[in-house]
């Protein structure tokens, strides 16, 4: 490519809570967007409707994209689609990702950038033994079972191809609009609710700002050295729930009133009422190591902890 050329991607989600920001900031670092959404409500996106097995991408593909980075995916299921979830992500996230991968590929796509999860890895990590890329995955839950499967689809097309495939798995991520146990955990803060962990304080979790993700995310379309590889990333200061929960109240403005209740004492609440997972989002750890992206691509987060909770809470920023 000329030095005067601009690189086209294609983004699909482009509507999602990352997809905006990542479609903004790679305008703003001078690539050419291709915005490709399921159901299309401006002249400047690309609509390909539902994403599965036989989707046809021939008309986000015909603008000659040479990367295209994978947003689009189901993470919680619709109402009615709880008893059989697993096979809808596998329809979306498996089949849906390799029909469009294959497509790509045939398109003279070069490289494919899949935001995947660490869910691939597993659900919680042992205490000072954080998660690395090349640990053998350990998915528990559908979305995490059928990210690791679309991984599996996506090293096997690469291998028969000239497309290069470049994964990322981040952990939770909060920014602006997140939902989920973040939201979650805004709600309780903003009302002032007394909350029952200031004794969780020996855990660690990593997350990543929604603005630290995306420039992971340019840095893999840009830099060769990233081609056909896996990476992992997060803020790079791993915290506590107490710890988190404090920060989080500092930035929003109202004080975290945290009180102490034995962590066992929690689990067993957790169990009476069929919520351990929250329990160990809440009270487990889920570290990630990232010296691999931090040495291959010379990356480290722009943003702090401070400063990424800090832009979390200015909705003016969404």
């Amino acid at each position: 490519m000329q030095a005067d050329e601009v690189l086209k991607i294609l983004v699909t989600g482009a509507n999602g809570f990352i997809g905006r920001r990542l479609c903004t900031s790679l305008q703003q670092s001078g690539f050419e967007v291709i915005k490709a959404v399921r159901v299309a409500t401006a002249v400047d996106k690309i609509e390909v409707g539902n994403i599965g097995p036989h989707t046809k991408w021939g008309c986000a593909l015909a603008t000659c994209p040479e990367i295209v980075i994978h947003l689009a995916s189901r993470v919680h299921p619709m109402k009615g689609e709880e008893a059989d979830f697993l096979s809808v992500c596998r329809a979306v996230n498996v089949q849906g990702t390799l029909n469009f991968a294959r497509q790509a590929a045939a398109a003279g796509v070069k490289r494919f950038i899949f935001i995947s999860s660490i869910k691939v890895n597993g659900e919680s990590s042992l205490l000072g033994r954080p998660f690395r890329d090349d640990d053998t995955p350990a998915p528990e839950d559908p979305y995490g079972i059928s990210k690791h499967e679309a991984e599996q689809a996506l090293h096997q097309v690469a291998r028969e191809t000239s497309m290069e495939v470049v994964i990322i798995r981040p952990p939770l991520v909060y920014g602006p609009g997140v939902k989920a146990n973040f939201a979650l955990m805004t709600q309780w803060l903003a009302r002032g609710l007394p909350l029952p962990f200031a004794a969780v304080t020996d855990n660690r979790r990593s997350l990543v700002s929604l603005d630290n993700l995306v420039d992971l995310i340019i840095v893999c379309a840009s830099l060769p050295a990233a081609g056909n590889q896996t990476f992992l990333v997060s803020d790079g200061q791993d915290l506590s729930t107490a710890d988190l929960l404090v920060r989080m109240g500092v930035a929003l403005g109202k004080p975290a009133r945290l009180f102490h209740l034995p962590t066992s004492l929690l689990k067993l609440i957790a169990i009476a009422t069929r919520s351990l997972g929250v329990y160990q989002s809440l009270c487990g750890s889920l570290q990630v190591d990232t010296r691999k992206t931090r040495h291959m691509l010379g990356w480290t987060p722009p943003l702090s902890v401070v400063e990424g909770l800090s832009r979390a809470f200015k909705h003016d920023g969404q």
